[in-house]
């Protein structure tokens, strides 16, 4: 077998010190992250009035709601597969752009029908930049540091949430179609235009394409960065061997070490998409439907959603501090708790409170997952593994609107909460008993590149 030579991208990034290169590169997904929650529950606010305004009842808010996660799993899997066919950032940039572009068609929505084909293609920009730009920090950032970093990412872009949110209590209630400038609010995602010059293709990504040298070239152009910055730089190992190239595919599910991971993590993704979605997407609506009225119903839900940047910024104390499948399943746990809590008052105070704490830890709990589920593939299988697992999530919340729905229409109120609480402890348990532990690979990553660090000579 011919062997071809590899530019060892991992280890050299592993091994760089945190720099410009790295923060700016922060900015510019952050960005992207802001505008796709900005963006994701802009339905979910307007539902309210959009169903006075069109003589929409709960059903078909339900039916809007379940194609928009099918648009999702359409998107995250289209966007896997040109991730790994065209590149990470030339995909992140084009799914971007898809969401806004179909944002501002909702702004120009005459019926309910026309903004739901508009909220699917959205969803499907939405989920693709999701799962594009999730891979792109895994591959990017230094091992020991990506988890920290991607849950900044979250920090600063979680606050499109409560930001959305809050312009959507004021510019709401100003008028009969006023409702439609908090899409046009999140169409201006497509500025991220203004910040893809800053990016570079994933090294990873080329060298596993066997373009060698353009990996390389993008390799020295990180380092030259950096040591401009930091001075000289640790030793890199030499380059080893590596196998022909091989291009990726669904063939890859007959593979138990690419199948067994995907298997796990579309449980995850499934068990947050339909706790979380069940929660966000329906609150403010079922809280209008009990006798709350539209205003308070949306202001509510604002407040919070001030807690999920201050979730995103726990989630980055502790993800590279602890084993982030146990962290996983404490917050989901605690998410669980918090939700069936809030099902159970109809005290404006306690409403906010337990809701502040479902959005704190879910967002936290999406930071971690977001870390967590490309570090357990290689190369060559993280863009679809990832996007499978997290497109399957998605898809699963085609079904989870109608299921609440049923239950809400039957049961009532309070049992759509302990069916949300049921759905976290679910994925918290199969997390703690089949979740590989993958702190020890970091450690291992921080421990080499302070082997190398502390080789270099000392300044005088």
């Amino acid at each position: 077998m011919t062997h071809i030579p590899t530019t060892d991208a991992a280890g050299r990034l592993d091994r760089l010190p945190i720099s410009k290169f790295h923060k700016s590169t922060l900015v510019a997904l952050a960005f992207a992250y802001f505008f796709e929650f900005a963006d994701i529950n802009t339905f979910a606010i307007t539902a309210p009035v959009v169903r006075e305004q069109w003589g929409a009842d709960v059903n078909h808010v339900a039916y809007v709601t379940s194609l928009s996660f099918v648009g999702m799993f359409i998107g995250s899997v289209v966007a896997g597969g040109l991730a790994d066919r065209l590149g990470r950032r030339r995909t992140l940039t084009l799914t971007t752009v898809w969401f806004a572009v179909w944002s501002l068609a909702c702004v120009f929505a005459w019926d309910i029908w026309s903004l739901g084909v508009f909220r699917v293609l959205t969803s499907a920009g939405l989920a693709a930049m999701t799962v594009v730009a999730v891979v792109y920090i895994n591959e990017i950032y230094p091992r020991a540091k990506r988890g920290k970093f991607q849950a900044y990412a979250i920090v600063i872009g979680i606050c499109g949430t409560p930001v959305t949110n809050l312009i959507a209590a004021a510019v709401v209630p100003m008028s009969d179609w006023s409702w439609r400038l908090v899409y046009l609010w999140g169409s201006l995602g497509v500025l991220f235009l203004v910040f893809v010059r800053k990016l570079e293709e994933s090294p990873q990504w080329l060298e596993s394409r066997g373009r060698h040298e353009e990996a390389e070239a993008a390799l020295t152009r990180i380092e030259r960065s950096v040591a401009a910055e930091h001075g000289e730089l640790p030793a890199a190992e030499a380059p080893q061997p590596q196998g022909p190239v091989t291009r990726p595919g669904l063939g890859m599910l007959r593979d138990k070490k690419f199948l067994y991971p995907t298997i796990l993590l579309s449980v995850l993704w499934v068990t947050q998409t339909i706790g979380f979605f069940g929660y966000s997407s329906w609150a403010p609506t079922l809280l209008a439907a009990e006798g709350v009225s539209v205003e308070d119903s949306i202001f509510y839900v604002a407040l919070t959603t001030v807690g999920a940047p201050l979730g995103s910024y726990l989630a980055a104390m502790v993800t590279d501090r602890f084993e982030r499948k146990w962290c996983l399943v404490v917050f989901g746990l605690i998410i669980a708790g918090s939700g069936l809590l809030y099902g159970l008052t109809f005290t404006p105070l306690l409403i906010v409170a337990f809701g502040f704490l479902v959005n704190l830890f879910e967002r936290g709990y999406t930071a971690l997952a977001y870390a967590y589920s490309p570090e357990l593939y290689d190369t060559r299988g993280r863009s679809l593994g990832t996007s499978i697992s997290y497109g399957l999530g998605r898809l699963s919340n085609a079904v989870g609107p109608l299921m609440i729905a049923g239950i809400y229409n039957g049961i009532g109120y309070q049992a759509v909460f302990i069916f949300i609480a049921a759905t976290w402890t679910v994925g918290a348990l199969v997390l703690a008993v089949f979740g590989p532990a993958t702190r020890r690979q970091r450690l291992a990553a921080e421990a080499t590149a302070r082997e190398r660090q502390d080789a270099l000579p000392t300044k005088a």
